[in-house]
């Protein structure tokens, strides 16, 4: 840990005073955001320790099951954590798990104050944390900064609440709304720097999701380049477990792990010969609506593989289907200057759709020009 105290002995400098608790607050959570793609389904935790108008110490939960935030940022502070105060941008943990409780450290640190951004909802700290800190005399103030934190953590949130992933749907499509041509040629619709980011989310993803058309059509690899902190399970939504064996998804499963999402009346000897070559089948139920596999099945199943972050790469039949299903909790859409026309070229997004246009208004979006791109991305509930 003396890399820590080296990497942070500027804090002790009067020049990084602060003066109000929203910056102490402000950093807590942009040390935090460092340990996206590293900690899940951990949530992403920063603190920030002051004293006298001085950040005296400060720490990020890097990796799951590394020392978390609080314990980083009070070796860092040392001695000058008694008396301090606590930025953290979720309530310390209070129980055994990789770590020790965060709880405990602080109140032997002898914080006088924690500020914390948002409670945590996991059932074993649920309040619980803040309780044992005002127990040992701490004063407790919660909710700083609030909406902040819970957008930061927003995947973490849902995993713990409802055991479902957050699902990121990205597409590139044209300037007139479509993602291929009427023969289905889509390569390349967006350019070098829209991929380059979509190659950024896929390091940070736990699954990456595409139908069985798409894989047939693209015969996409779905790899991170170059590699990120994880390295996705690859999933084709496949009714009859149809993927050719000679797909270069098959032919990398070493590299990166293929799953397959029939359903139970798939092939048998479809079956048979994925598993053999390494990949993993799962049969899901049908949606009596649809009949197509049963989106909340097949994302149940990734809750409880403790999958945080999915990303839903089309086609257009299966974005369709997780629009319907209400799935999507936020997309990332490229648009290009480009125009194709064709009544039968293809859409981003199939399914019923909504009936009125009332219900088609997105919140929380934001946009960039990426290259000669227009980058429009975020949540959307």
């Amino acid at each position: 840990m003396t890399s820590l105290r080296s990497e942070n002995s500027a804090l002790h400098d009067s020049t990084y005073a602060w003066e109000t608790d929203a910056l102490c607050m402000a950093r807590a959570l942009e040390l935090a955001a460092r340990g996206r793609g590293n900690v899940e389904p951990n949530p992403m935790v920063g603190c920030v320790l002051a004293r006298e108008g001085a950040v005296v110490g400060e720490g990020w939960h890097r990796t799951f099951g590394g020392p978390h935030a609080e314990v980083e940022a009070l070796h860092v502070a040392g001695s000058l954590a008694m008396g301090a105060t606590a930025f953290v941008t979720l309530e310390p943990c209070c129980h055994h798990g990789k770590t020790p409780p965060c709880t405990d450290a602080l109140i032997a640190a002898g914080v006088a104050r924690v500020v914390c951004a948002v409670r945590d909802p996991f059932a074993k700290v649920g309040g619980q944390g803040i309780a044992a800190l005002e127990a040992a005399g701490i004063v407790v103030e919660v909710g700083l900064m609030e909406s902040e934190g819970r957008r930061l953590n927003a995947p973490y949130f849902k995993l713990v609440q409802t055991n479902r992933p957050w699902t990121i749907a990205k597409w590139a499509m044209t300037l007139d709304g479509k993602i291929a041509t009427r023969t289905g040629d889509s390569q390349w619709i967006s350019g070098d720097a829209a991929r380059a980011i979509v190659h950024e989310l896929r390091g940070r993803m736990d699954a990456i999701i595409v139908g069985r058309g798409t894989a047939k059509q693209d015969d996409p690899l779905l790899t991170a380049r170059p590699p990120g902190a994880r390295v996705a399970t690859r999933i084709v939504v496949d009714d009859n477990a149809s993927l050719s064996r000679e797909s270069q998804l098959v032919r990398s499963v070493k590299d990166a792990p293929v799953l397959i999402a029939a359903a139970k009346d798939a092939s048998a000897a479809n079956i048979a010969e994925l598993r053999a070559a390494g990949c993993e089948v799962v049969q899901y139920n049908r949606d009596p609506n649809t009949n197509v596999i049963a989106i909340d099945d097949l994302l149940a199943d990734l809750g409880q593989r403790r999958m945080a972050n999915v990303l839903v790469e089309g086609g257009g039949e299966l974005l369709g289907s997780m629009f319907d299903a209400a799935a999507i909790d936020e997309i990332h859409v490229f648009v290009a200057p480009k125009l194709v026309g064709g009544k039968s070229a293809t859409s981003p997004i199939g399914g019923m759709g909504v009936e009125r246009i009332a219900s088609a208004a997105l919140v929380n979006l934001a946009s960039r020009n990426v290259g000669n791109d227009i980058y429009l991305y975020g949540a959307i509930r």
